[in-house]
């Protein structure tokens, strides 16, 4: 299905936003309340609301009450560990007609630092009739499985790890049927990914800026490969999509010298020719 995240801070606006989404193809609206990033919040929007519970209902019942397709909510667990009230959100947005909860395990002034906590996500998932998401610090199959079991959420978000990974869901979606460990992906299979990706970000993007915001996206890629972090500060001195896609070649084509697939974990050693 096709989802679309939307954020802010005014019932009205929020409710138009969902129309407009759906009316152009959208089949599920999530509603951000977990964004805590300072120019949004400063906005009173993300993570922000969690702030004022009353602007939060009003928000939850214009969106439900505007589409006729599922509206879901993301959420921390608190604007700070002394404010937590998740509990309570997840309850107004069940009463509300939300059908879905993803809940970080950190709060707002938690940012991304220290560990996420899942003791807030099982409460909720405990007291609530709907389906409940874990997200947080899930960056391996064994950490998947142990949040779900630690929480007894109906799924987990994968986030930050996906980042230059993407491959990491199917990892843990094998991972938690079969119990078993897959593969790392084909070199040449994550040449053509990465081939790809690039090609439609300079797309979208035009090529001035395509080559600059592409370059954390590189970085994400390489950044646990041998000769990653080298290649990375060399990346970031390219200034044509041409030469981005020559560099990457020629990087991946040395991967292949430590095997057929992806080899992780040699960050620190330099790039065999």
């Amino acid at each position: 299905p096709k989802a679309v995240q939307i954020a802010g801070a005014d019932p009205m606006m929020l409710a138009e936003c969902a129309k407009f989404n759906v009316d152009r193809g959208a089949q599920i609206i999530d509603i951000n309340m977990g964004c805590p990033v300072k120019k949004v919040c400063s906005s009173w929007c993300g993570s922000a609301l969690l702030q004022n519970e009353k602007l939060v209902g009003q928000i939850l019942d214009a969106v439900v009450a505007a589409v006729d397709v599922p509206v879901t909510l993301k959420f921390r667990t608190g604007w700070d560990r002394q404010h937590k009230n998740a509990l309570t959100i997840a309850r107004m947005a069940q009463a509300s007609g939300i059908a879905m909860l993803t809940l970080h395990g950190r709060t707002r002034a938690d940012g991304y630092g220290g560990d996420a906590e899942y003791e807030t996500i099982a409460a909720v998932k405990a007291a609530v009739a709907i389906p409940v998401v874990a997200n947080g610090d899930i960056t391996t199959p064994d950490k998947a499985k142990y949040v779900l079991q630690a929480t007894k959420a109906d799924a987990v978000m994968i986030g930050r790890a996906a980042q230059g990974r993407p491959w990491i869901c199917r990892e843990i979606d094998y991972f938690l049927r079969t119990g078993e460990y897959l593969a790392p992906p084909l070199v040449a299979e994550v040449r053509v990914l990465m081939e790809d990706h690039l090609r439609a970000h300079y797309a979208f993007y035009g090529e001035f800026m395509g080559v600059r915001t592409a370059r954390k996206h590189i970085g994400w890629y390489v950044r646990e490969l041998a000769g990653g972090e080298e290649f990375r500060q060399r990346m970031n001195h390219l200034e044509d999509c041409e030469q981005q896609l020559a560099a990457l070649d020629a990087f991946f084509g040395l991967q292949a010298n430590y095997g057929e697939r992806l080899q992780y974990g040699l960050a620190d050693q330099k790039l065999a020719a």
